[in-house]
């Protein structure tokens, strides 16, 4: 287990990164999901040990990785989102110096486990094959490849899939979900897809705060009857949108918008929608939304109070 109680990162300025979070994370796969500069990088960064906390608590399996960052460095694997590699090397060769730098070893030599780790990502077929030559994907699964090396406990992925194609990116989905056995899996991400496809529980975090702490389903749940979809013309969209809530407008035909909106009263959808079924995304962007709003509504009222 992966507890966080009441994490705080304050940064000179200062910067508010991190507002108090608290999540308790099992094995499997558990999704991160927020925007740019909603603090998601910032505690990827902490938990790893990379950073340290201004305040808060931070156990992995019942040890304080706060006090002593070494425990979860040796328990750790990680697949940054920018993961370099040398162009020139072999993927075997690249996995090889990985793991020298890593610290692994065993009976048989690192190029014995570096051809079991290939192996286990599908890539032995390309294993002296240069990595400039590499697709996306065999980029990312070789990082995979590494970030499991010495069997971690706490494997975190930032941004895994990000600029996959679909096949490379469902090949991707398959393996992590593998991997997810007997351990947990961190998953940071923007892409609603990949939490709806791989994780069985996440949050979602805006402004350094937890705004959202549930399941897909239920997530979807608590907004089903709540979503409408209709059109609306693109020079009216801007005055529509200051009267509803909307959580996504796609510009069809060149002038017209094909425009999904949330309505607290299920009864009150806008003139020409129809209810429409509620997805992960309509509820991740309906909890970005609200709380912005709740922010808009506590400077204000700070404001006033002044």
């Amino acid at each position: 287990m992966l507890s966080i109680h009441n994490l705080i990162k304050i940064y000179a300025g200062p910067v508010n990164a991190l507002q108090g979070v608290t999540l308790n994370i099992g094995e499997g796969l558990f999704g991160l999901l927020g925007p740019n500069g909603a603090g998601k990088s910032t505690l990827m960064n902490t938990v790893a040990g990379l950073l340290e906390p201004t305040s808060g608590s931070i156990t992995l399996d019942g040890a304080d990785i706060v006090k002593d960052p070494r425990i979860v460095r040796r328990q750790l694997g990680y697949l940054p989102q920018d993961f370099g590699f040398f162009p020139d090397l072999t993927g075997l060769r690249m996995l090889e110096l990985m793991l020298k730098l890593k610290g692994v070893d065993g009976p048989g030599g690192r190029r014995k486990i570096a051809q079991a780790l290939l192996e286990r990502v599908n890539l032995s077929h390309a294993a002296k094959r240069k990595v400039s030559g590499y697709s996306g994907g065999m980029r990312q699964r070789l990082g995979l490849a590494q970030a499991i090396a010495g069997n971690p406990r706490l494997v975190i992925v930032d941004e895994p899939t990000a600029g996959l194609d679909p096949e490379e990116r469902h090949r991707f989905y398959r393996l992590l979900a593998e991997l997810a056995k007997n351990r947990i899996i961190l998953l940071s991400t923007h892409i609603v897809e990949d939490v709806a496809t791989l994780c069985p529980r996440m949050a979602v975090i805006q402004g350094g705060r937890v705004v959202a702490d549930t399941t897909p389903r239920a997530a979807r749940a608590a907004i089903d009857g709540h979503m409408f979809e209709g059109f609306i013309p693109d020079d009216q969209l801007d005055e529509f949108s200051k009267h509803h809530s909307v959580t996504s407008a796609i510009l069809s035909e060149g002038s017209t918008n094909r425009v999904r909106v949330h309505s607290a009263d299920a009864n009150a959808a806008p003139a020409g929608f129809a209810s429409s079924l509620a997805t992960l995304e309509d509820a991740y962007l309906v909890a970005i939304l609200t709380s912005r709003s709740a922010q808009l509504a506590a400077i204000n009222s700070t404001g006033a109070a002044a």
